[in-house]
């Protein structure tokens, strides 16, 4: 019986452990693309009929993402 106990225990608190995620020193780190702005994107191209907005452009871009939530609202989609 003591066994399992002393078994349990062991494997209870090897559980509660928590190594560390940050690279060690000599190993490659994560060297992925950064990333960009939303406006810097394109839009949807014509057969999604996404909305339409100016590559790089800012303004119009918010403008774009305006509308969009305009349209999902609920209260202005019923009773306009």
């Amino acid at each position: 019986m003591r066994p399992i106990v002393v078994l349990l225990l062991v494997l209870g608190l090897a559980a509660c452990g928590e190594r560390s995620q940050e690279p060690q020193t000599g190993q490659r780190s994560y060297q992925g693309k950064r990333d960009t702005l939303p406006w810097d994107n394109g839009p949807l191209t014509a057969e999604y009929r996404g909305a339409q907005w100016k590559q790089g452009d800012r303004a119009s871009w918010e403008h774009s993402i305006k509308q969009r939530q305009l349209g999902q609202h609920e209260h202005k989609r019923i009773y306009q």
